[in-house]
């Protein structure tokens, strides 16, 4: 059978030699637009699962991206022939993008709040440069201030599809819709703005109280996803202010 009659084989090539994920409408290019994003779709989908229980899997992120990936099995493997250290992450950015991802939209003083200490202007710098955080608008409240926001960027270098895929923040198996949202969902206004002075405060104790909870599994996770990464182009991550490390200690 000729290479142009089969075009799951097609798929499967440009996968795996390409150093990007890629979109249904870049793989139809491949086959000349012979097939339906539907059709293209159904592929993919059958090439996961002739690709189950091997050492590379077909996993959709970013949504609706596609790659070939190393299992997460593999990744102690891949260690020992790439012993090269893996950039460290800060306690201050790792925390600042914890808050953001698990609790965005967010502002600063939000992240603030649950931190319980100033945001660092470097960790928001970093994670901006990193392109895994953006700005997606203002908050109508006094002051307009800027709310952050996880970008496509992050749930690439993650291999997610979709915030429903960040690691489980506690010991439930799925953690619950309002785990991603901060304070009934960042309506224009903060419920918990009208609340009693003690019960506002209390919500803020738990949200910190979280913190590690939050921090630990992304930190593995991006900490996972570097071991497989073939590309070392991103930029390194800056030291934080050691003010900020004072303050927390």
């Amino acid at each position: 059978m000729a290479l142009m009659d089969n075009p799951k084989h097609i798929l499967e090539g440009a996968l795996l030699t390409s150093e990007t994920a890629l979109s249904i409408q870049s793989l139809r290019l491949c086959l000349d637009k012979r097939y339906s994003r539907i059709e293209v779709h159904a592929m993919l989908i059958e090439l996961q699962q002739e690709w189950k229980d091997r050492a590379l899997e077909l996993k959709e992120v970013g949504e609706g991206l596609w790659r070939f990936q190393s299992v997460a099995q593999m990744r102690d493997i891949l260690e020992k022939l790439h012993p090269e250290e893996a950039p460290k992450y800060t306690r201050t950015v790792m925390e600042t993008l914890a808050v953001i991802a698990y609790r965005q939209p967010v502002t600063r003083g939000d992240i603030e709040r649950i931190r319980g200490v100033t945001v660092n202007a470097n960790a928001i710098k970093t994670l901006m440069d990193r392109n895994w955080i953006e700005v997606i608008g203002r908050r109508e409240t006094v002051g307009h201030p800027e709310l952050f926001a996880t970008t496509r960027q992050f749930l690439l270098d993650l291999g997610l599809n979709s915030l429903q895929e960040l690691p489980s923040i506690g010991p439930r198996d799925e953690a619950p819709q309002e785990d991603f949202e901060l304070f009934d969902g960042q309506t224009e206004e903060l419920a918990l703005e009208a609340a009693p002075a003690a019960d506002y405060l209390a919500a803020i104790d738990a949200e910190h109280s979280k913190l590690e909870d939050m921090a630990l599994p992304l930190m593995k996770a991006i900490e996972n996803e570097q071991l497989q990464k073939k590309d070392e182009d991103n930029p390194s991550l800056s030291l934080e202010e050691q003010s900020d490390e004072n303050n927390h200690g």
